[in-house]
């Protein structure tokens, strides 16, 4: 039993050995070559075509409203929340008063000192010049002419420093007047940092920012092969990178004449590259901080008679198509061409619409 089973195996091994061998040996099948493939077509049609150019960045708030401290001043109250919709002229904070307060005082009381000084310097140069008499020496007419012109540049510059202290103190007054600080724009309030709501101020400390949700903007960087391609208020289609199928639609507001890279001694090998923001059409998904593709639309033909660029050879001279003559052959035509898109090009010259070419 077992001879006959190992006479199996082996005979099953060399059936398969043997087709192994036939199908190697068996030759190739020979295409016939009259039988032609069928050649790959397309036609002359009249296109609206649209050059674009794609560039890639972030969505930014257009409108940021920075919050500073007026003055240093411990914080009485706070009246807003990290995220919270402020309207104009909503309070933020109220500040303790105490310290700038004084302040103000000391600086009035020091004013009015000054001012007296001054007053009584003058009271006593007049008493010198009168006492002195008509019978004077000449030193001592020069002392007293000495004395008044000292006492006139004196009061001049009291003057002066009187002035600038006046005006110091009128802002710490108007100062005085922020300790109940109320919000200069309308949106969302925005903390510096996590740990918000100090307990205490310093003179001009940044807080925090007022943006407004329904105004961003999409910053981006293009090459200098570009730059001069895209004008304001070119119009832009925005995809974001979260949701490709939300469509979204901008217009270029502002083209830097400003590299942002490529102009330092370190990058003089890399391409410059020039800042471009677009304005943003309104949308419940948009937000600060998104990855942003954009397609700037920089020319635009209506009604132009157009072909798949494929389609289109070019050599040293020329560009050309194959072109049916009506009989089922092709033959050679130059054709001028102008907008190319990315996959259509303008034929200004030698097609008319309807026009058969192949590619060959």
């Amino acid at each position: 039993m077992k001879k006959k089973i190992k006479w199996i195996i082996i005979a099953i091994i060399l059936a398969g050995i043997s087709f192994m061998l036939y199908f190697m040996s068996k030759p190739a099948q020979i295409v016939d070559p009259g039988m032609e493939s069928e050649a790959i077509t397309f036609q002359v049609t009249k296109e609206t075509l649209a050059h674009t150019i794609r560039v890639k960045g972030k969505s930014l708030y257009e409108q940021e409203t920075p919050v500073y401290a007026p003055f240093s001043s411990k914080v009485t109250e706070w009246k807003i929340e990290d995220g919270q919709q402020l309207d104009k002229g909503d309070v933020l904070f109220r500040l303790d008063q105490t310290e700038l307060q004084n302040q103000i005082t000391r600086e009035e009381a020091e004013l009015r000192k000054s001012e007296l000084e001054a007053q009584l310097q003058s009271y006593i140069a007049e008493l010198d010049t009168e006492a002195a008499g008509v019978e004077v020496t000449i030193e001592d007419r020069k002392k007293l002419l000495a004395n008044r012109e000292i006492v006139r540049l004196t009061k001049e510059l009291e003057g002066v420093r009187s002035s600038i202290q006046r005006q110091e103190l009128q802002q710490k007054k108007l100062k005085l007047k922020d300790s109940e600080f109320r919000a200069s724009a309308a949106g969302i309030f925005l903390f510096d940092s996590a740990a918000n709501k100090p307990q205490a101020l310093s003179d001009n400390q940044y807080i925090g920012k007022i943006v407004d949700l329904n105004k961003l903007q999409f910053t981006a960087l293009v090459g200098e092969q570009d730059v001069f391609r895209i004008k304001p208020d070119m119009n832009v289609k925005v995809t974001m990178s979260a949701m490709k199928d939300v469509p979204l639609t901008g217009t270029v507001k502002h083209v830097s004449k400003f590299a942002k890279t490529g102009t330092d001694q370190d990058s003089l090998n890399k391409a410059a590259q020039f800042e471009v923001i677009i304005s943003l059409e309104p949308s419940e998904y948009l937000i600060a901080g998104l990855s942003l593709t954009g397609d700037i639309e920089t020319s635009r033909k209506e009604n132009v008679l157009a072909l798949p660029s494929i389609a289109i050879m070019r050599d040293q001279s020329s560009a050309y198509v194959m072109l049916d003559n009506g009989s089922g052959q092709y033959e050679r035509r130059d054709i001028k061409t102008g907008l190319e898109t990315t996959d259509k090009t303008e034929v200004i010259e030698g097609l008319k619409d309807g026009d058969t070419v192949s590619l060959q």
